[in-house]
């Protein structure tokens, strides 16, 4: 009897590491802050899709603290931050076409959430990837990393 309940330990302990290796869902939580709850996402081509969840804990609308989740090359942060300065509001802070952007969502304010997903598959794990949120002036202090394994 205590080799077979030391087997179902085993089985389940086992059963929840790969359920939780296999996770291409990510949960990101912002708030009245300029700050992510993660500032680093680690995610496997083997997910082929990848889906990050945003989710804004604030209080203020998206018109004075509104946050999303845009994905670039780290050398392309700076330059699609400013450009995106300029689409505005109505365009996510992110330059309509920018085909320096891999991904983004939203612009979102509190009590909302929102989803982006992109395919993975076409990243490399050999560079770097920043993701930041491009409302005006948030992407000095909202960047993480974006690994890719």
């Amino acid at each position: 009897m205590k080799i077979f309940v030391k087997v179902i330990l085993g089985y389940a302990v086992i059963s929840t590491a790969l359920s939780a290796q296999s996770s291409c869902d990510f949960q990101i939580a912002v708030g009245d802050n300029l700050q992510f709850s993660q500032d680093k996402v680690v995610a496997r081509k083997a997910c082929g899709t990848v889906t990050i969840n945003l989710k804004h804990e604030g209080k203020l609308p998206k018109n004075m603290m509104g946050h999303n989740w845009v994905l670039t090359h780290a050398k392309d942060v700076s330059a699609v931050a400013t450009d995106g300065m300029s689409a505005g509001l109505n365009n996510q802070y992110v330059k309509a076409g920018d085909s320096r952007v891999i991904a983004f969502s939203e612009i979102i304010g509190g009590g909302e959430e929102t989803s982006v997903s992109f395919n993975i598959e076409a990243l490399s794990t050999s560079e770097d990837y920043i993701f930041f949120c491009s409302f005006p002036g948030h992407f000095y202090a909202m960047r993480g990393i974006l690994d890719v394994t």
